[in-house]
């Protein structure tokens, strides 16, 4: 089965990633198959920036624009509801290869910076209005069939560590640009340092070897109702060989230093920040919302990494211990802010990382983690605000913006290898 998968892939990537000559990427490519009559779904508020020029454009300037194009053929060449599927395993499986190939200067291309997270995004977003816009003529779940593309793009399937003796096992996560409805040009360093750091191996501070794997997330509830972040930590939490030894969610936090979180807290509560989608959390800091489908588990949960060797990083940012919460004390009905962690009994409103989905995918890997691997270390790490973009809308990219994300995701790796031999896991409250 694993070579079969393997073969399609190569399969894909020949096809897909050949030379082509520079085009600009077209997101409202429809697929024109012959045969089907359904309608193709509007687009979601995600997919509707594609309308935006710029957006648009950003497979091209990634050399990328052959995936846009060359996609609605191959929806057509299917057959049936099982080559559906095999086609957007291989097409995800191709396009998430191509960007960490690209973000490790193995697949040049186009204008931009290689370690530039935003084609992997748009690209990705280009291709999903396609699936919507695709008219079969037999029946399909285009509600699974897209979580297949989403989950094979991000780096779910086909990414499992090497395994090899003696090399220790670090799993990261990273997330997809967001806020792009004030500024449509933002990347998110998490994403960019996941696909730079993806199948490599560094040496860690104690001089241990130490293979890294990663996926980029969404920045959607509804994904996180659905189970992607227990989809993609799972597997990386299952006793055997292949298991990581260490995991650590990250993510874009606050301006000028990185901070790890000491605590994660159960429930949502960024009401009126939207997502990518422009959905709603359904909690506020005044009532707080248990995110639906969520596993039993503590209102907080403690950090297990080891902060102390972590945070002794401190160039070009200083990195620090972020020990605040926000809680709602037992007995009382009001939210409040406390620097030292939280008090027993109390309702979780925020973690060190807020009620948004930095502090949502550090609650639930760490709560799968307690539950399958309690003695693997795990936490989240927040980076630098990416800033720098020019003052010119109409660029995307210029000096200081890619000297900085260059910068922040050196770090990451330099925070990372600090971390050394893990200490023992710490239990919630």
């Amino acid at each position: 089965m694993m070579l079969l998968r393997r073969t399609a892939l190569a399969a894909a990537l020949l096809g897909i990633t050949a030379l082509l000559p520079p085009t600009t990427a077209h997101a409202d490519t429809a697929p024109a198959c012959p045969a089907g009559a359904q309608a193709p779904a509007p687009p979601d508020a995600e997919q509707g920036r594609l309308a935006d020029p710029r957006a648009a454009a950003f497979p091209g300037h990634a050399g990328f624009d052959g995936f846009v194009r060359r996609f609605p053929a191959a929806l057509c060449g299917v057959r049936d509801a099982a080559g559906a599927e095999r086609l957007l395993d291989a097409w995800g499986e191709a396009l998430w290869q191509a960007a960490v190939n690209r973000a490790q200067g193995r697949r040049p291309g186009g204008d931009l910076p290689d370690r530039d997270d935003r084609p992997l995004y748009w690209t990705r977003l280009a291709m999903t209005v396609q699936l919507d816009a695709w008219r079969p003529g037999f029946t399909v779940d285009r509600v699974a069939l897209k979580a297949r593309f989403e989950d094979a793009s991000r780096g779910l399937t086909d990414n499992e560590f090497r395994g090899t003796r003696g090399v220790r096992r670090i799993f990261v996560s990273g997330f997809d640009p967001f806020g792009l409805d004030a500024e449509l040009r933002r990347a998110n360093p998490s994403g960019s340092a996941a696909l730079q750091l993806n199948g490599r191996r560094i040496t860690l501070a104690d001089g241990t070897v130490a293979e890294i794997r990663a996926v980029v997330l969404p920045v959607r509830y509804a994904d996180f109702d659905a189970g992607i972040v227990e989809r993609a930590y799972g597997p990386r939490l299952a006793a055997g060989p292949r298991s990581a030894d260490m995991i650590t969610s990250i993510s874009q936090g606050y301006p000028g230093l990185f901070t790890l979180e000491a605590w994660a807290g159960r429930n949502r509560s960024a009401d009126p920040y939207p997502d990518n989608v422009r959905a709603l959390s359904g909690g506020t800091p005044e009532h707080p919302a248990t995110a639906p489908g969520l596993g039993p588990g503590a209102e907080f949960l403690r950090t297990s990494l080891p902060t102390e060797a972590m945070t002794a990083v401190q160039a070009p940012f200083p990195v620090r211990l972020n020990t605040s919460v926000t809680e709602i004390p037992a007995g009382e009905a009001a939210p409040v802010d406390r620097e030292d962690g939280p008090t027993p009994g109390s309702r979780a409103v925020a973690g060190g990382g807020g009620g948004y989905l930095s502090n949502e995918v550090a609650y639930r890997s760490n709560r799968l983690r307690l539950e399958l691997r309690p003695s693997v270390p795990g936490g989240h790490l927040h980076t630098p605000v990416l800033s720098g973009l020019p003052a010119d809308e109409s660029q995307l990219t210029g000096p200081e913006f890619e000297r900085n994300e260059a910068a922040i995701t050196a770090e990451v790796l330099e925070v990372l290898r600090a971390s050394g031999a893990p200490g023992p896991a710490t239990a919630g409250r």
